[in-house]
């Protein structure tokens, strides 16, 4: 591999699946892409030191996880705002933090393929239930080595004597490290979390369910809003700490938010639908009457069980809209 043409053609192939990889480790979609980076450049330098004994992708990964290790060492978890305080009764007065480490939403359209079709045969599909936010929000409570752990092991299906290799110990304390992690992911994972079946994608009766709440936010119509959320609906909106728990606190916040003749007005809505975390997600635009276009607002991804929507994790980070392939604004008239 000593050519450099021959080297990026060889390990370009694999871009995607690391991404992925990375993004679980981290939590975040823009680190996740530096690390990507950071590891090819690893790669490069270090390509005589490839001589064969495990395939080029799990090489890769190899490196891909220490340089993730690397990054993590003494860094905070990224959280969402349920994590750090109790839920509000209003959203008055809110401001954004940005010296919190915010957990970040995964572009569907960036896991499609996560690796080639004449991949090895490990490399399989991202199914729904390692990278869905309740997941990624779970094992940002374990230490990197037994995120890594746990990952490796249970996510990419090695072998306990290669993980314990990458990390450098026993197979014991690799094996203690992954149980740990297991125990740990039980606890913070949602209460019903098993009820979720398994899946690739999400099923065409969430996003229905997801299209309906979309139109109802469009025409501001609280009822309708309100008939599609779960009695106990978790709101929350990064990077603002503060979240809503239970149908009520939801839609005051957003009657509140629809006023225009309250301080809290933030305008009139439209919506495009896409996907994130194998999860139905949609873009929201918004413009007041002497805006001359509608404005990126947020990336909202939704959680829908029994015909309703349970969970709403609405990212005030415009800076997502391009990386999931969204226009930078909507004319006025659509």
């Amino acid at each position: 591999m000593t050519d450099e043409a021959t080297f990026t053609t060889l390990v370009e192939r694999h871009r995607a699946e690391l991404r992925v990889h990375c993004y679980r480790m981290v939590g975040s979609l823009d680190e996740a892409e530096d690390l990507v980076q950071e590891t090819f450049l690893r790669a490069w330098r270090r390509r005589e030191t490839y001589e064969g004994r495990s395939t080029l992708r799990a090489w890769l990964y190899r490196i891909a996880t220490n340089a993730c290790l690397d990054l993590l060492d003494g860094r905070a978890r990224r959280v969402l705002p349920h994590h750090l305080a109790p839920p509000e009764a209003s959203g008055a007065g809110a401001v954004a933090r940005s010296d919190v480490p915010w957990l970040q939403p995964f572009p569907d359209r960036l896991l499609e393929p996560v690796a080639p079709r004449d991949a090895e045969p490990d490399a399989v599909a991202v199914t729904r239930e390692t990278i869905e936010l309740a997941f990624l929000a779970a094992i940002q409570h374990l230490p990197p080595a037994q995120r890594a752990a746990l990952i490796l092991r249970d996510v990419l299906g090695w072998p306990a004597r290669q993980v314990a290799d990458l990390l450098d110990t026993s197979v014991a304390a690799a094996n203690s490290a992954l149980q740990r992690a297991r125990a740990t992911m039980r606890t913070q994972l949602p209460e019903r979390r098993l009820d979720w079946a398994p899946a690739t994608a999400s099923s065409e009766e969430e996003r229905a369910v997801l299209r309906r709440y979309m139109a109802a936010m469009e025409r501001a119509d609280l009822d309708a809003v309100a008939d599609l959320l779960a009695e106990d609906v978790r709101a929350t909106m990064p990077p603002y700490p503060l979240w809503f728990q239970g149908r009520d606190a939801v839609v005051a916040s957003l009657a509140a938010s629809w006023d225009p003749d309250l301080p809290e007005f933030v305008g009139r809505f439209r919506m495009l639908e896409t996907e994130a975390n194998r999860q139905p997600a949609a873009a929201a635009y918004v413009r007041k009457s002497d805006d001359a276009a509608y404005r990126p607002f947020a990336l909202g991804v939704a959680r829908v069980a029994h015909g309703r929507i349970a969970e709403l994790t609405a990212f005030h980070d415009t800076s997502l809209f391009a990386a999931f392939g969204m226009p930078a604004e909507l004319p006025a008239d659509r």
